[in-house]
């Protein structure tokens, strides 16, 4: 990974951005490092199906993106830190013929290759309804993470969990997904009985049960319930402000392409971390977490959103 590609690299730490929580006795095995142990999180959203870069009459976008290019930053990132996730916020169909042709089924097998490790759903996962969602499954190795979505009276009851615990050198980290409501967005009959869920009420289950009963020292929210809007409905600003014991939401939906993560303090006191990578795979955003053994707490090192084109 080329440093000049960075669009920002911004030491968070020193702003104060402590993130909540710290070591339990799982981190117990590295008592005896001398130097904070690091996490390394990478992260998309809404890649809309974007297997090749856009096209060279692409405006703005024009050389950016593709998967290939994506898979080679990866594995840079994990050939130079020994504790990787690569996380996906969820809209990985629709968008290019490639969808239209294989119906996700390129978009799943490449995001395999490339070894993620969770995703959550968006809105346009849902484009050929249920039983084309079904039928992709197989082709992904990772697990997809919705906590809102009752599919217990479908075709795909049983098909997902609420959230997964990782466990990199004794550090616990805990990933759940939220969904946004699909009444509206989505046509009906592509999503069928599925029961939406109030977000914020599991949201506030989840963090408990992860800060609890599984003791995770980093809690992370996959969402795709859309960075802000102005008017009531819920997005990733107003879920943080009002659930305590989420460290970082990975959001989607609203395609925003952020510099650096935003800090929103919860109910708590602490500060939940929000980040989104724009749209179309342009981007792969990183964030590194360092937990010191010493003072048994968790921070943000350093956040960067690498572009994803061709070497200079």
């Amino acid at each position: 990974m080329q440093r000049r590609e960075f669009l920002r690299n911004s030491f968070l730490g020193t702003a104060g951005l402590t993130v909540l929580g710290g070591l339990a006795n799982s981190a117990a095995a590295a008592t005896t490092a001398k130097a904070p142990l690091k996490l390394t999180i990478l992260h998309t959203n809404d890649m809309h199906s974007r297997i090749e870069p856009f096209p060279d009459n692409g405006g703005q976008w024009a050389g950016l993106g593709g998967m290939a290019r994506r898979a080679a930053l990866i594995k840079e990132v994990r050939a130079q830190e020994p504790n990787v996730l690569l996380l996906d916020s969820g809209d990985i169909f629709q968008g290019t013929p490639y969808f239209n042709f294989f119906g996700g089924e390129l978009e799943y097998k490449l995001m395999s290759q490339m070894g993620y490790d969770a995703s959550t759903l968006g809105n346009h996962d849902f484009d050929n309804g249920l039983d084309g969602l079904q039928r992709q499954l197989p082709n992904a190795t990772f697990p997809f993470l919705i906590a809102n979505y009752d599919f217990s009276k479908t075709p795909l009851a049983g098909r997902f969990a609420p959230y997964k615990v990782f466990e990199k050198q004794g550090i616990r980290i805990g990933v759940f997904g939220i969904g946004i409501e699909l009444s509206g967005l989505v046509a009906d009959k592509n999503f069928g009985q599925t029961i939406y869920l109030d977000p914020v009420a599991k949201a506030k289950e989840m963090a408990a049960q992860l800060r609890g009963p599984e003791r995770c020292d980093l809690v992370i929210c996959l969402s795709h319930l859309g960075y802000k809007y102005e008017n009531d409905k819920l997005d990733d600003r107003k879920l943080a402000a009002q659930v305590s014991g989420i460290d970082l939401i990975l959001g989607g939906h609203t395609h925003t392409f952020m510099a650096a993560p935003e800090p929103i303090a919860s109910p708590d006191g602490h500060a939940t971390l929000i980040n989104q990578v724009g749209w179309s795979g342009i981007n792969l955003g990183r964030l590194d977490y360092e937990f010191s053994i010493k003072n048994k707490r968790a921070g943000l090192a350093s956040a960067a959103v690498v572009p994803v084109r061709a070497a200079c």
